[in-house]
């Protein structure tokens, strides 16, 4: 996948069973983040983005992604629900996953509203040896583009829990 052109489409099921086709969001701006039920890094960013949709008023289209073959359906559902989750998409082979080269839960994704990826990376500058975030690099590139401009910094490293791929 390459910055700053169109991000593939894909269609998967949420934990009811709907299919969601990302281009089906087209107009808004839309973040791609591969989720876990189990990971911490997750859970915690999960309240930021949360916070964060919030404040962008519905301007802001969140797709959570499931793509770790360790987790079940229900414990997705039931740990969605618990934090608030509006959707999470399941990515059962893991196929967005490797088609977007997401590696960790969170892996987050920014894409305008033509669909182009303007931003791939962490959520924030939180690592091991860094506990408190100082930097938010999704809220900075998702905000950019609220402003009609171009994330300044397109890409970070994703840290986080690794995409279980095999079990």
């Amino acid at each position: 996948m390459e910055l700053n052109q169109p991000a593939p489409d894909f269609a998967l099921p949420d934990v009811q069973g709907r299919f969601h086709r990302l281009c089906d969001y087209r107009g808004r701006i839309v973040v791609v983040n591969f989720w876990s039920a189990e990971c911490p890094h997750s859970a915690r960013t999960d309240q930021v983005i949360l916070e964060l949709l919030e404040r962008w008023k519905g301007d802001v289209e969140l797709l959570s992604i499931a793509a770790n073959q360790n987790e079940s359906v229900q414990l997705m559902e039931e740990v969605a629900q618990a934090r608030r989750i509006p959707k999470i998409l399941i990515d059962a082979g893991h196929v967005v996953a490797d088609q977007y080269e997401a590696i960790t839960t969170p892996h987050a994704f920014v894409l305008d509203r033509e669909g182009i990826l303007r931003y791939r990376g962490a959520v924030d500058d939180v690592t091991f040896r860094r506990r408190e975030a100082t930097q938010f690099f999704l809220q900075e590139a998702v905000e950019a583009l609220l402003h009609g401009e171009i994330p300044e910094l397109p890409e970070t490293t994703a840290y986080g829990c690794t995409i279980v791929r095999e079990i």
